[in-house]
């Protein structure tokens, strides 16, 4: 069955597997997920389950009657992050069902979706990695990114040249990375590598997609 989780990182570590070999991990905080609402076929026009989570392990401070009262249908509390999961009609999942890591225990390869670490506005070496000019002092041409557009027909830049910008804060998925450990006292989960964004960061985790196992 396809399932889903919202967490949180909380940052890399190393244990040892079974033949005493040093594996990298990525800690991830994974649920609990309230299911907040179910949405059909014949009410929404497609099939779905919402589901909410709390980073910090406590409903967020100032939350609006509409967040209050959405959560209270379901008898939680208000959530902070809030997703929607699409899923075939028949599933075995109802309003007020609580998803935790412990759903995972059988699943040997997830894919991870999180968004990279922004870098705030960044030239075209540190963006695009481009060469620059000499480093002599006379050069005047260092981290420049060269010349852009034409200087007559047609007098403008094409689309998709490499230039200045905002670089990061996008998101990116991780896929098949292997689950090392689970511990579902503490609702963590333990993939193997790395995994983008900053310690904190808010992620979805799911069952890997094109895994071959």
């Amino acid at each position: 069955m396809k399932i889903e989780l919202l967490g949180k990182k909380l940052g890399m570590s190393q244990v040892y597997d079974e033949d005493n070999n040093l594996v990298p991990v990525t800690i991830i905080e994974a649920g609990p997920c309230p299911v907040l609402q179910v949405k059909t076929d014949e009410k929404d026009g497609y099939s779905a389950i919402q589901i909410g989570y709390n980073p910090n392990g406590k409903s967020p401070n100032g939350s609006n009657s509409c967040k209050k009262g959405h959560a209270k249908k379901a008898g939680v509390d208000a959530q902070q992050v809030s997703r929607e999961i699409r899923l075939s009609e028949g599933h075995e999942f109802k309003q007020g069902n609580i998803i935790t890591v412990e759903n995972f225990k059988e699943v040997k390869i997830v894919d991870v979706v999180s968004k990279t670490k922004g870098k705030g506005f960044q030239g075209v070496v540190k963006r695009w990695n481009f060469a620059g000019g000499p480093a002599s002092h006379g050069s005047m041409f260092h981290r420049r990114g060269g010349s852009f557009g034409l200087c007559q027909w047609p007098g403008r830049i094409f689309k998709n040249k490499k230039m200045p910008g905002h670089m990061g804060d996008v998101s990116r998925t991780t896929q098949n990375l292997q689950v090392i450990k689970i511990l579902p006292e503490k609702n963590l989960l333990l993939v193997k590598g790395s995994v983008p964004g900053h310690k904190g960061s808010i992620l979805t985790l799911r069952v890997a997609k094109k895994s071959k196992n």
